[in-house]
């Protein structure tokens, strides 16, 4: 079993000897317990030797503030995990939804991690993320956004964002997502080397604490989900 740290907001599973970090960031609400919402997920890349730090979080309109908190725990993470181990190894950065987001428009701009993948990345307003708020708005004569918005979202990546080495994965009936408009702006850049892959399932695919298997048996396990995601970890350990 792998030493499991509760240090500032993140989650952090470390293994004996650990061949890379992996920051993991998920989407809204969901990332309130990803020890438990990403359960199956997190336990998979600890399998594959990876040390996983998952970044814990309220929503808010606030992302840059939300990105900027995560980076810091982050690198406080990593560096508690280098004295364990006395030695640096390499950090593979991954986001769900709008944890994508975050990792995209973080303070060092991509720079401190090997490469960085891209889960169902969503962008969308907070007209269309937050149930109902267009109508109070509305009511209420107030105007709501997140901050960066959408276009300042996608324009700070285009212009701050320099990490080359990403892959963007989207599922076949996911009607939440944005990974096209996301690879689109990547590819504007020099020397960019993103790639886009199509999987079977929906949004919230990698979200599994893998209950029913647990409480019903194997019977009741979602053949789908589980074989996804171990798919997910093999691409995120071939992808450079």
């Amino acid at each position: 079993m792998p030493f499991l740290k509760k240090q500032f907001n993140c989650y952090c599973y470390w293994p004996s000897n650990p061949k890379s970090i992996v920051e993991f960031i998920g989407g809204s609400y969901l990332a309130t317990k990803p020890d438990i919402t990403y359960k199956r997920f997190i336990q998979t890349l600890i399998k594959n030797n990876h040390a996983v730090h998952a970044y814990k979080y309220l929503p808010q309109f606030d992302h840059q503030e939300l990105s900027k908190n995560a980076w810091k725990d982050f690198r406080s993470c990593k560096n508690s995990l280098f004295t364990r181990i006395n030695k640096i190894i390499p950090t593979i950065r991954i986001g769900h939804s709008l944890g994508c987001k975050l990792h995209l428009i973080s303070p060092d701009g991509g720079r401190n991690c090997e490469k960085f993948i891209s889960i169902s990345f969503n962008n969308f307003g907070a007209n269309k993320s937050i149930p109902f708020l267009k109508n109070i708005s509305k009511s209420l004569e107030f105007e709501s956004e997140f901050s960066p918005s959408p276009n300042k979202t996608l324009t700070i990546i285009e212009k701050t964002y320099i990490q080359n080495n990403n892959l963007l994965i989207k599922f076949e009936s996911d009607k939440l997502d944005q990974t096209e408009s996301l690879l689109s702006c990547l590819r504007i850049r020099d020397k960019d080397n993103s790639k886009g892959v199509l999987l079977q399932g929906n949004h919230t695919l990698i979200a599994s604490a893998g209950l029913r298997e647990e409480y019903l048996g194997k019977w009741a396990d979602d053949s789908l989900k589980r074989k996804t995601i171990i798919k997910i970890c093999d691409l995120i350990d071939s992808f450079s």
